[in-house]
């Protein structure tokens, strides 16, 4: 239903002081909004050595576990991750996921 869609993720690298808010982007080539209205986009977290995370689905929705300081907004094409009030336990890979 979707054919191939292109996912594009930045910065490539950002660098945040402790207590600072960290912004991560995603845009996708085309909508990713199911019939339902969702939005198929996930969110990751991956440490060193360690499995991936899932932060985020459907855009915004909170993982388990998902501290409320991080968020996940946007629709359409647009998506943002959103890590308020940084910890030094956030620190990893974070990737977005275009998902059926």
């Amino acid at each position: 239903a979707y054919g191939q869609i292109l996912v594009t993720q930045s910065p490539d690298y950002v660098s945040v002081s402790p207590g600072e808010t960290a912004i991560l982007t995603c845009k996708t080539s085309s909508s990713v909004v199911d019939s339902d209205g969702d939005s198929l986009i996930y969110w990751f977290q991956q440490k060193s050595g360690k499995a991936p995370k899932r932060l985020i689905y459907w855009a915004t929705r909170r993982g388990a576990g998902t501290p409320e300081r991080i968020s996940g907004s946007g629709s359409g094409t647009d998506f943002t991750l959103t890590i308020s009030r940084m910890e030094a336990e956030d620190a990893a890979d974070y990737y977005c996921m275009q998902r059926r």
